[in-house]
């Protein structure tokens, strides 16, 4: 389909060791594009690379017209670490911000430390990560922004108030750098998942029996989401068949939202 490849776009993945970065880094290796599997957890970066490339050491080309994967770390609660893996990469032509930090507990229980956290590596991170990676994408007058918020940060999550206030920052960042950008060919968008099958959901629910099925039950489409529901969103945003939409906040909740 015209439009729809990658070809030669280098691509930033953040927290790719994890379900929904992996799939949309297998998303956009498979459309061409070498994608920066980027992530604190090298070891877990690695892994997702040496899957996207079959066998051989990661970051080895797998067969037939797809793109490559190498795995780098970036810690994102850490500014110097942002300068230096962005210094290190040189050029992206896409930037997926996907990492994400979040600590369940009621806001008037909530540590202010764990706060900090969530601030530093939801919202301080992606924004110095693209102040220093736009300049790149306005020279070269292309480029993608897609930054992956939650249904949470649009509606409300019980016990993820910080963890929403974070995420909810991207919508206005986002919005702000389509308007900005615009003129060098570069777009913004947020995509925010909803109910998403994901080992750390996996993870609260042995805690709590029935919880799958409880969420089930208030999704329309009678299901979870898959991160490949996510990956299929994100990687049309990054394509030249999504040139003229810029500024959006699109959820992948099964109907959960409804905007």
């Amino acid at each position: 389909m015209e439009g729809m490849r990658l070809d030669g776009r280098v691509a930033v993945v953040t927290g790719a060791a994890g379900a929904i970065g992996a799939a949309i880094a297998t998303d956009l290796v498979a459309l061409g594009a070498r994608v920066i599997i980027a992530d604190v957890d090298l070891a877990g970066a690695e892994k997702t690379a040496a899957a996207l490339a079959g066998t051989g050491p990661a970051g080895a080309a797998p067969a037939g017209e797809v793109g490559v994967a190498v795995a780098m770390r970036v810690d994102l609660a850490s500014p110097g670490s942002i300068a230096q893996f962005c210094a290190a990469i040189g050029r992206a032509d896409i930037c997926v911000h996907n990492a994400g930090v979040s600590v369940v507990e009621p806001f008037v229980d909530s540590d202010p430390a764990s706060w900090d956290l969530m601030w530093q590596v939801n919202l301080r991170g992606p924004m110095l990560m693209t102040k220093l990676l736009l300049p790149g994408m306005l020279e070269r007058r292309w480029g993608r922004l897609v930054f992956i918020s939650s249904d949470g940060a649009r509606a409300g999550s019980g016990g993820e108030g910080a963890y929403a206030a974070t995420k909810a920052g991207l919508f206005g960042l986002a919005k702000t750098l389509a308007r900005e950008a615009a003129r060098g060919n570069v777009t913004a968008n947020v995509v925010c998942p909803g109910p998403t099958d994901t080992p750390m959901l996996r993870r609260v629910s042995a805690d709590e029996p029935g919880l799958v099925e409880k969420i089930v039950r208030g999704v329309p489409l009678r299901r979870l989401g898959t991160p490949a529901d996510v990956a299929g969103l994100v990687a049309y945003l990054c394509t030249d068949r999504a040139a003229y939409l810029t500024g959006q906040t699109l959820s992948v909740s099964g109907g959960v939202t409804m905007h």
